[in-house]
This record gives C-alpha cells, sequence and structure tokens, in this order.
C-alpha cells in the first residue's frame, strides 16, 4: 500500500503562531498560514486558495515530493451559487517519476452550467495483480508507462438541480514496461502494449448537493454511458456504463449519515487499464487502486461522520463500512464474493466559513490497510 504523509504541522501550530503574531511581525510564513485559515465574516464569500506541501513514500516510486493547491469560490461571488473547485497535484519521486493531476468541479452563475472531470498526465509505475476477483494476493508485475486522462463533463441544467449533457474520456497509455514479474504473471489480454481510446456520450445527473466538499444533506445520481470506437479514434471498441448514487441525511446539527452505491459495466473489448478498478481514496478504501479489475465493477458504503464534535470547533471524526466485488466473463456476481473493508478517519476545519474540512482515513481489508490524506470527503 502506498502511504501517503501530509505536513500538517500548520495547523497544531496555527494558535502558538497567531499568539506570536500580535507581538512580532516578523514571521511572514506563520502569516501566510494564519491569512489562509483565518476566514473572516467579511470574506465569507470570498474565493480560497491553499497550497501546501505532500510527502510519500512507496515500494514503487520510493521517496515522492510535491505539492498540493485548492482552489475554492461561488460564481460571482455569490453564496447562493453552489461552491466550485479546482484542485492541482504535481510530484516527482527519486526514481525519476513525475505527474501532474488537475481535477474540477465547476459551477456558472445560478447554477445553469456544470463541468466536472478530471486530467492527469503521469510517468508513474502501478501494481498489476490481474485481471477477475480472483487474482493473487501479491502483485505479479510492476508496469510503467506515460499515462495521460482527460474526462470531462459538459451539463446543463433542465431545471433546478438536474444536469444533462455530453461526456468525453480521453486515455492513452504508452512506453509500457513490465518490471519484478513473478512466476504467476501473465500479460494483459487485451491492450498489453498501450493503447489510445477516445469515448463519447451521455450523462444525466441529479445533484442538489450545495458543497461538494463536505456534503451535508441532499442527494447525487449520476447515469452515463461512453462508446468508444474506431471511428472515433480509438483502439477498441468498447461501451463504459456508470452508474453513482449518493445520500446524504443530517443527524442534528453536527452529524451526517452518508451512503454511496456504485457501479461499472463495460461491454466488449476493453483495455486492461480501461477496466473497472476496485480501490483507491474514495470507494473501498484500504485497497489499492487497481487491486481488483474486471470489465464490472459494484460497491457500496455508508459513512457516518461528526462535523465538529460538540466539545470543539474545529475537530471531527467518521467512522465508515464498504463492502464491493468485480466480475466479467469468466466470473459472475455473487452476494458471497463481496469483499468487506472498514475504518476511522479524523476530521479538521480548515475553511470554517465555507465547512470544509481536511481528512485523515485508516481503513482495513483483510490483506491489509491503507492511510489517506485528502482536503474534503471521500464522497
Amino acid at each position: 500500500m502506498r502511504v501517503l504523509v501530509i505536513i500538517l504541522a500548520f495547523t497544531s501550530l496555527h494558535p502558538l503562531i497567531a499568539q506570536k503574531l500580535k507581538t512580532n511581525n516578523t514571521y511572514p510564513i506563520s502569516n501566510h498560514f494564519d491569512r489562509l485559515l483565518k476566514d473572516s465574516l467579511q470574506e465569507s464569500s470570498a474565493p480560497k486558495l491553499i497550497n501546501y506541501p505532500t510527502l510519500a513514500y512507496s515500494p514503487e516510486t520510493r521517496w515522492e515530493f510535491g505539492v498540493s493547491s485548492l482552489y475554492i469560490y461561488s460564481a460571482k461571488n455569490d453564496l447562493r451559487n453552489r461552491l466550485s473547485q479546482l484542485k492541482a497535484f504535481t510530484f516527482y519521486t527519486l526514481e525519476s517519476q513525475y505527474g501532474l493531476w488537475f481535477d474540477h468541479a465547476m459551477y456558472t452563475d445560478e447554477n445553469l452550467w456544470f463541468f466536472y472531470g478530471r486530467a492527469r498526465y503521469q510517468s508513474f509505475p502501478l501494481f498489476y495483480y490481474g485481471v477477475g476477483p480472483n487474482s493473487p494476493e501479491d502483485y505479479t508485475a510492476l508496469i510503467d508507462g506515460n499515462y495521460t486522462l482527460v474526462k470531462e463533463r459538459f451539463l446543463r441544467a433542465l431545471k433546478p438541480s438536474l444536469y444533462f449533457g455530453l461526456e468525453v474520456d480521453y486515455q492513452r497509455l504508452s512506453n509500457v514496461s513490465y518490471q519484478n514479474t513473478n512466476a504467476n504473471f501473465q500479460a494483459p489480454e487485451i491492450g498489453a502494449n498501450g493503447s489510445v481510446n477516445l469515448g463519447l456520450g451521455l450523462g444525466i445527473l441529479y445533484d442538489n448537493i450545495h458543497n461538494a466538499l463536505n456534503p451535508r444533506k441532499g442527494i447525487y445520481s449520476e447515469w452515463a454511458f461512453l462508446k468508444y470506437g474506431n471511428d472515433q479514434g480509438s483502439d477498441y471498441t468498447f461501451t463504459s456504463y456508470i452508474v453513482d448514487n449518493r445520500f446524504y441525511h443530517p443527524i442534528g446539527e453536527n452529524r451526517v449519515l452518508a451512503a454511496q452505491a456504485f457501479a461499472q459495466f463495460t461491454a466488449g473489448q476493453a483495455p486492461f487499464n480501461m477496466l473497472a478498478l476496485m480501490g483507491g481514496e474514495s470507494t473501498m478504501r484500504g485497497y489499492y487502486l487497481g487491486r481488483f479489475r474486471d470489465n464490472n465493477l459494484v460497491a457500496a458504503q455508508l459513512e457516518y461522520r461528526i462535523l465538529p464534535f460538540s466539545f470543539s470547533k474545529t475537530w471531527g471524526a467518521s467512522a465508515f463500512v464498504s463492502t464491493g466485488q468485480v466480475f466479467g466473463s469468466q466470473s459472475q456476481f455473487a452476494w458471497e464474493a463481496m469483499l468487506p473493508t472498514a475504518g476511522l478517519g479524523i476530521r479538521y476545519l480548515i475553511f470554517p466559513e465555507k465547512d470544509i474540512y481536511t481528512r485523515i482515513d485508516v481503513a482495513i481489508t483483510r490483506e491489509g490497510s491503507g492511510v489517506y490524506f485528502f482536503i474534503g470527503e471521500a464522497f
């Protein structure tokens, strides 16, 4: 498992820094964090930007150094518009690997248009365990290569909270090499040497959540399909269907019960890197992203959040459980094949006026554990 360590010292030192600033104005770094974390009533509708360093270690990369940025705003600085977010992350490792990530969820004035997507470029290895729910517990190869992804949704409101529009997905995997292979390694049947695929499709989305980084009440429901084909410039022909339903129910003033049901189904000949992947920081936390992969994935999770504690204005916590499985042409869905995960997390209120928390989650699976640090909730 890849462990991410974020430099959080400024959050714990912030009260001390603020106290020093009252009598000494010679702390430029402290001033930066104080301005960053101390929202005022006059600036409640103003955009916010946070930049923070990251440090990580994993067997496939050794030490990794990075910088993350988060920009949040409401269109025209009008709090009646939903909160928009832009996230960027760049990193470099001691193995000369690098990457640049960019995610966004942007609403225009009166929430008329919604642009929702992500972009990735990275030279970054991944553990490959094989395809199917019975893949071995130990990875069979380390796959290296250059990976480019651009996925975008262009959605327009049909009526309040109901959006419909075009979805585009471009993925390119090149310069593929297989390292540290073991006796159980079998090269992927489709796309082993890389591929280029472009998908076009349609999606419908119901979303009445005001703050996507910390949903406290509402429903998010997305139904979409993407068609990939040779006539669009794709190396392979297949169709991907995605269903993502999330529900948030407030319990009192500071507690939320959140639930998600997610499914991805693939028909046709999809390359191994575009199969449904289980794991990661959002769904089935605790499993390495891609630990299990196949044509189809179903997963569900339930999370209880306390934001914040009744005795604190800034600290909170969460507890979560999830279950899921992959299946495909060589296996069928089976209730007894559902894999469980569970975990606990702590929260720190980093933008009080915008109700945004950082989170550190620890998740446990049958095979081990995972640690995650991010700004905003997992779903």
